[in-house]
């Protein structure tokens, strides 16, 4: 399965384009090949820890100027339990 992502993610094409968008592209191809392949052979990301440092990031924009750390912690608690949507 490695070989087939592996020839999918061919960064020659962009590299030799002359273009310098296509050339940005398949540097941050090579770049990144690796881990992009590692996710097609494991299925896993991080993307439930990015949205969980999200929450405490708006958690302490929205507790900002309290004073009281214990309720701040107790709010950081209770963040796994809160559910967020968008208004409007």
């Amino acid at each position: 399965m490695g070989g087939q992502f592996s020839t999918l993610i061919d960064s020659h094409d962009a590299l030799t384009s002359g273009i310098k968008p296509f050339i940005r592209l398949g540097l941050t191809i090579n770049r990144f090949k690796e881990q992009i392949l590692n996710y097609f052979k494991h299925h896993i990301t991080n993307a439930a820890v990015e949205g969980i440092n999200n929450k405490i990031k708006t958690l302490k924009r929205q507790v900002y100027g309290f004073r009281d750390m214990e309720y701040f912690k107790l709010r950081l608690y209770h963040l796994h339990r809160t559910r967020y949507s968008f208004a409007g």
